[in-house]
């Protein structure tokens, strides 16, 4: 078997930091490969400000908000284009370009934004699909009735996470893991609770070509939904989960490859969801953090939440509670910027 079908990571996943400047600009990538995001998540890292999310399916001026539960929002002075290496974003927008601001945008190429319509569930879903890099981006809209209903995901094997929102009411982030105890439990992405179980909460279950939902415990009836959906790829994604030690030398955990974005989750406890990039910080320890639940600026927790990301996956430098206590099972999601090694055998190397 291949070291990994992804040579070059930055084909499908980057981060760009830049800084606010309160007139057009249009943000460049630097990686190896130009990417033109599908999904970019942007956030403010040196003011209270919350985490704003958009697609190329839905379009750059409706966006909604990992750090509320919210429902979607359509404002036009945001994110102008998803450019083909990059993109652009207003110059009257606080949350996105405030003047002397400090960002981070997190991009995910998909399928250029050309859509099918996907008829293997119950509901007829709306699908962009990109196989290769594991990762689609899902909509549809509910009906009335009530009982078990599926969305067809179009990733041909079952995702490894999954990500659900109501675009037309309040309500949670419902989502879910391979790292939690089975199909039947979810942790809300905008809140800081510990992973729950429903029975039936996904209806008939997570396989291959589709997922469910169990109406009406998950979903309203007659709402515009989406879904960010993921199956790992060897070298370039991975979505596990490992136990945490309580000692600052902390646990390694194996993901095949130096990452470049990780978001780590406590399910045993209230926890944040804290994200690191290599972008914010290029050189370990990796400390500064942000939180996809909240607003808040970014935070450096040296010595409370740190970790190294090494060539083939990332070491936990603390005993912090909300990502190593002993005993407690904490769920990630990481995106690489180099595989450990190529597919034609070239190692990559530890920063």
């Amino acid at each position: 078997m291949a070291y990994t079908n992804i040579d070059d990571p930055s084909a499908y996943f980057q981060a760009a930091i830049y800084s606010g400047s309160n007139s057009q600009q249009a943000i460049t990538n630097d990686g190896n490969s130009d990417l033109k995001p599908d999904w970019l998540w942007i956030k403010q890292r040196s003011s209270t400000e919350n985490h704003m999310l958009v697609d190329s399916t839905r379009g750059v001026s409706k966006y909604l908000l990992s750090s509320s539960n919210i429902a979607e929002q359509t404002v036009t002075s945001r994110v102008e284009t998803l450019d083909t290496d990059g993109f652009t974003v207003n110059g009257a927008s606080n949350p996105v370009n405030a003047l002397g601001g400090t960002y981070v945008g997190w991009q995910w190429k998909c399928n250029g934004g050309t859509t099918s319509s996907n008829t293997d569930g119950t509901v007829t879903s709306t699908v962009q699909v990109n196989q290769d890099a594991g990762f689609s981006i899902v909509t549809w809209t509910t009906g009335v009735g009530s009982g078990n209903h599926s969305v067809g995901h179009g990733l041909g094997v079952k995702p490894a996470m999954f990500i659900t929102k109501s675009r037309g009411s309040t309500s949670s982030w419902w989502t879910w893991h391979q790292g939690l105890s089975g199909d039947t439990r979810y942790v809300n992405l905008s809140a800081t609770s510990a992973s729950a179980g429903i029975s039936n909460i996904w209806g008939d279950g997570i396989t291959s070509s589709v997922f469910g939902y169990n109406y009406p415990t998950t979903v309203y009836a007659n709402q515009p939904y989406i879904a960010y959906c993921f199956a790992e790829k060897q070298g370039y994604s991975k979505f596990g989960k490992y136990i945490g030690n309580g000692n600052a030398n902390g646990s390694f955990i194996y993901t095949g490859f130096k990452p470049a974005f990780l978001m780590i989750k406590d399910t045993g406890a209230a926890g944040n969801w804290f994200i690191t990039d290599h972008k914010r910080n290029p050189f370990n320890l990796t400390d500064d953090w942000l939180v996809a639940n909240g607003s808040g600026a970014e935070t450096n927790y040296l010595n409370a939440s740190s970790v190294d990301y090494l060539s083939n996956g990332f070491k936990l430098r603390t005993s912090y509670s909300e990502t190593n206590t002993n005993a407690r099972k904490y769920i990630y999601m990481a995106f690489a910027e180099n595989p450990f090694t190529t597919s034609t055998g070239i190692p990559t190397t530890a920063r």
